[in-house]
């Protein structure tokens, strides 16, 4: 089954964010013991296109608890970075 992740970031967590960027590059190279398939993912963006203000992800995963797991796993989340999650499951009809 599919899910989005939309994570944004607290207000001025840009320097956080960066400071656990390697981390969490690190822990999203290999999420099979999560048992999560990441689908795309990437940062979400000010209207500069450029500086991060959250993060995306479409994962595939079992169920719904499986991707709450994961995403409490991620050193992002441990680092306090995000200020809300929200976890939707996902039903593709294009593309």
């Amino acid at each position: 089954m599919l899910f989005t992740i939309h994570a944004l970031d607290k207000p001025g967590a840009l320097p956080t964010r960066l400071a656990h960027y390697d981390a969490h590059k690190a822990f999203l190279a290999d999420t099979a013991d999560h048992g999560v398939r990441i689908v795309m993912s990437g940062p979400l963006v000010e209207d500069d296109g450029v500086t991060a203000k959250g993060s995306f992800f479409l994962v595939e995963a079992a169920d719904r608890a499986t991707v709450e797991t994961f995403n409490r796993a991620d050193p992002f989340h441990a680092a306090g970075i995000w200020s809300a999650v929200t976890i939707v499951a996902f039903l593709r009809r294009q593309g």
